[in-house]
């Protein structure tokens, strides 16, 4: 089954398994021949295939090493938990999206009439999952040990060195992005972000009860940025990212030797030395130019032409300012997989880069 490997190694290589993801990602929630994939049954069977294939590869000692190591186990687990609930709130929308179509109410309405009492039901099984839980936490603590290394030195640092699980979608952001826009802009865009859009788009359909067909928009565009940029940036961080920060397939061994032949270069080098033979102006303005106007451009012109497109529906239930306001939060968003791509394709590393004043985007 080495053939079988070595695909897997192939089609795991970033810039062409991010492609896959985006096409499956879209296909799955926006074709209408695929909702079955929504469906008890195709759960059952995506399940199996993916328990089946990590069953497969804890027979290859260089998959076994990544993913049985103590840290990553629980994002194993998270993975299969993420997958799980992301199809329950599909199913669940599906169903009540046939009930509606049928001019009937969805099935949390049934069930609003049904009363829980704290005691004893809520505290009976909460009292439950507490034994079940701390038992389950005992046999872990005993079976796996604890991922404790020895004492810093800073002679012996790790290779590679990575964040906890939480940060490794901050720290791989870190390849494609300045310090300052990784580790606190875009962070800081995704909480006001998400506590903005309640005031941004107040549509109360779907309030207390599943749906995809009265969300559709926002549903794909919160998987996409959940499921699609930042838990792939948590796998990738995870499983991918081996030694000097190089990128390795999951059948692949971790060599320290790898060298990867990179020469990261800026747009305005593209321009000035590649594309007209000139060197750099020293005025950082003029040097930084085409990058300034390319940027002005996306977060100007793209709202304008979207609102008058794709986006009109919206323009026109929202107005000017919370629409621009929404397509500068989704425009950040899709900027993450430009910068991706670019950095994979053409090594493109800043499109603008001033380090005269500590600004690179």
């Amino acid at each position: 089954m080495q053939w079988f490997k070595s695909a897997v190694d192939w089609l795991c290589n970033p810039p062409i398994l991010f492609t896959l993801i985006f096409i499956v990602f879209f296909l799955a929630y926006l074709w209408k021949k695929l909702t079955w994939l929504w469906t008890p049954r195709a759960c059952v069977v995506i399940f199996l295939a993916g328990g089946l294939f990590v069953a497969y590869g804890l027979t290859d000692p260089n998959f076994r090493a990544i993913v049985t190591k103590p840290d990553n186990v629980p994002i194993v687990g998270m993975l299969f938990l993420t997958g799980f609930f992301s199809w329950l709130s599909m199913y669940l929308g599906t169903r009540n999206d046939a009930r509606i179509g049928k001019n009937l109410p969805p099935e949390e309405k049934l069930e609003s009439e049904i009363k829980i009492l704290v005691w004893p039901d809520l505290v009976y099984t909460e009292f439950l999952c507490m034994i079940l839980w701390s038992v389950l936490l005992i046999i872990w603590s005993i079976y796996l040990k604890a991922p404790i290394e020895e004492p810093a030195n800073p002679a012996k640092t790790p290779n590679p060195s990575k964040a906890p699980w939480y940060f490794l979608g901050l720290q791989e952001m870190l390849v494609y992005y300045d310090p300052w826009i990784a580790g606190v802009l875009l962070p800081g865009l995704i909480i006001v972000g998400l506590m903005a859009l309640p005031y941004i788009d107040p549509n109360k359909k779907g309030n207390g009860y599943y749906t995809f067909a009265e969300r559709k928009w926002e549903i794909l565009t919160f998987q996409f940025g959940y499921l699609v940029l930042w838990v792939m940036m948590i796998i990738t961080g995870t499983f991918f990212r081996g030694p000097n920060q190089n990128f390795f397939g999951p059948f692949e061994r971790w060599d320290v030797h790898k060298v990867v032949p990179l020469s990261n270069i800026n747009l305005s080098e593209v321009f000035w030395v590649k594309m007209l033979n000139l060197g750099l102006p020293g005025n950082w303005l003029v040097r930084e130019g085409l990058g300034i106007i390319l940027v002005l451009a996306y977060f100007t012109v793209i709202p304008m032409f979207l609102g008058r497109t794709l986006f009109k529906r919206f323009f026109e239930k929202m107005g000017m300012v919370r629409f621009q306001i929404l397509m500068f939060l989704l425009l950040c968003m899709v900027s993450l997989p430009i910068k991706m791509y670019l950095r994979w394709l053409f090594n493109m590393h800043y499109v603008v880069a001033i380090p005269e004043y500590f600004f690179n985007i």
